[in-house]
């Protein structure tokens, strides 16, 4: 299946034109040159931003990001360099609803050439049951934990779109577009590096589809409910012990829900991730007689990444849900 099937061209083109709003276009690439060796200078609020930025612009820019590795992205709060370089940048990429902090610098910064990749694709509700429906109750927790937390979107939306490579596609297109228009010098080559990255992403998908297509169960227990977009693409059901925030506490009335849906559906393997203690799902696991492995949200790359870049995390997530879940 190709990725751009998937995405329809009137809605690229809207996205884009949302994500543009924030831009000014540069005359050449040689207004956009702080640090004087010809690069477009991009500061990414954390690592899925970082990626698009590197593949896309390549050997064009220079990519700082806000995060840095190890740094759990939901709880950083920025120094006082930090927010004076942001306001320094020639080019900002965020993902608006993931980090409070870097929202309210990025709005005082005055950098024209932002881009929100939250813009660029059609963000949903998830809860920390994607897709279940347990005697017709929605989980009692989801609403406090969005409440509590404000780590979500405007209105509850799910900001984890980079975990479903169709909407991480969609979100290249837009930022390529707006990159070629801040540096029109380089369009040529952010078209082409475009292009390229949805091809892999599309490869990925293919991957995801064909692995997941068949499996004893469906459903997977995680940390914190960052694979709701993942879940819903391929069929699968997401639930999570935490919400949004993974280092939130669930409540033992969770814990006692989670130990029936482990039974209910057959549930191998709870999932726990590199950034966020592993603490409860070892401890939940354990309690219910199951296994335990990573599922990285690809919040950032660390020593402890299963792969070296976004596609080999990705793959490493494929291969760990195909063996929890049972894949023939």
């Amino acid at each position: 299946m190709n990725v751009r099937r998937l995405i329809p061209t009137a809605a690229v083109a809207s996205a884009t034109v949302l994500g543009l709003t924030a831009l000014s276009a540069c005359s050449s690439s040689s207004a956009a040159d702080k640090n004087g060796d010809g690069k477009l200078n991009v500061t990414a609020s954390f690592y899925p931003m970082q990626y698009l930025a590197q593949e896309i612009g390549g050997e064009h820019v220079s990519v700082d990001t806000l995060t840095k590795p190890g740094v759990e992205p939901h709880d950083l709060e920025l120094s006082p360099k930090q927010t004076a370089y942001l306001g320094e940048s020639d080019f900002i990429l965020y993902l608006k609803g993931i980090q409070p902090a870097v929202d309210d610098a990025i709005g005082q910064s005055g950098v024209k050439n932002t881009v929100d990749a939250a813009t660029l694709t059609k963000l949903e509700k998830h809860g920390s049951g994607v897709g279940h429906d347990h005697g017709g109750e929605e989980h009692s927790d989801e609403h406090a934990e969005e409440e509590e937390h404000g780590h979500e979107s405007e209105a509850g939306a799910d900001p984890h779109i980079w975990l479903d490579p169709v909407k991480y596609a969609e979100v290249t297109e837009g930022v390529g577009k707006a990159l070629e228009k801040a540096d029109p010098d380089h369009a040529a080559d952010y078209k082409k590096n475009t292009k390229a990255l949805v091809k892999k992403l599309d490869g990925l998908n293919t991957k995801f589809e064909d692995g997941l297509k068949n499996t004893k169960s469906k459903t997977f227990i995680t940390t914190h409910s960052a694979f709701g977009y993942l879940a819903e693409r391929y069929g699968l059901e997401q639930e999570s012990i935490a919400g949004v925030d993974p280092e939130s506490d669930p409540s033992p009335a969770r814990i006692k829900e989670l130990q029936d849906i482990a039974e209910e559906d057959k549930v191998s393997t709870v999932f726990f991730e590199t950034l966020a203690s592993d603490k409860t799902a070892k401890t939940l696991a354990n309690d219910a007689g199951l296994k335990t492995d990573v599922l990285d949200p690809l919040e950032g790359i660390t020593d402890k990444s299963k792969g070296d870049d976004y596609i080999g995390v990705m793959e490493s997530n494929l291969a760990a849900l195909q063996k929890a879940l049972g894949a023939k």
